[in-house]
């Protein structure tokens, strides 16, 4: 059967990718990507040659068209995102949609599981995993305050992502919704600089205030649940 694979790339070490993954991004006919030239760097570091082609959020519906037109034609294609798994807090997740629409059940839509940054944060984060909610990356600003309020009354683990130009102002509110819980924020994960600084959000906030190195990279932001 035809199948669109949904390919795991590595997060930061370029070896954390299955065995699996390296022989589907071998034999498949084409691999969509975030990026061609970050997805390129992988592919020459394990010496595999399959075209590429780019998908992304700002992909016109004529790039849609091609790809149902190659898994029509019995081609057999990847996704992959930048890094970590597609279609988490990624564009790729309307691509399978718009083919499982198109197709039914004639295309198969296959994962290829492997590293996650929100998986690989909450694993060695010391919180319970037992039941969590992940907001993927928070709104910038309509929604925001209102997902703090809910964060504030969650009785279970939150986890989201968060970029080097708002972590700072993150921080702030969850010391000001959260007040004194217990906060994770992993940055650089699987990097050369990877960290895990565990505090209160003031205590974290001192911590990467005083060092502005710290606040640099990309972070999975860890909230322990209310437990009163």
């Amino acid at each position: 059967m035809t199948t669109l694979y949904i390919v795991a790339t590595p997060i930061g070490n370029m070896e954390d990718i299955t065995l699996r993954a390296l022989r589907v991004l071998k034999e498949v006919d084409l691999i969509l990507c975030e990026d061609t030239r970050v997805t390129k760097k992988l592919l020459q570091k394990y010496e595999i040659s399959t075209p590429t082609m780019s998908y992304h959020a700002h992909s016109k519906l004529t790039k849609v068209d091609k790809i149902i037109s190659l898994l029509e034609e019995g081609k057999n294609v990847a996704l992959v995102s930048d890094a970590g798994t597609p279609t988490i807090s990624d564009p790729g997740v309307l691509l399978i949609q718009q083919v499982k629409e198109y197709f039914g059940n004639a295309v198969r839509v296959e994962p290829v599981p492997g590293a996650s940054a929100l998986i690989a944060g909450l694993s060695a984060s010391g919180i319970s995993s037992a039941e969590f909610v992940f907001l993927g990356f928070l709104p910038h600003k309509k929604g925001r305050e209102t997902l703090f309020r809910e964060m504030a009354e969650s009785k279970r683990t939150v986890v989201f992502y968060e970029s080097t130009h708002r972590i700072i102002k993150t921080l702030m509110a969850l010391e000001k919704y959260t007040g004194g819980r217990k906060v994770v924020v992993a940055r650089e994960l699987t990097k050369l600089y990877e960290e895990f600084l565990t505090g209160t959000p003031a205590e974290l906030l001192a911590t990467l205030e005083s060092n502005v190195k710290k606040q640099k990279g990309e972070f999975v932001v860890i909230l322990a649940p209310d437990n009163k």
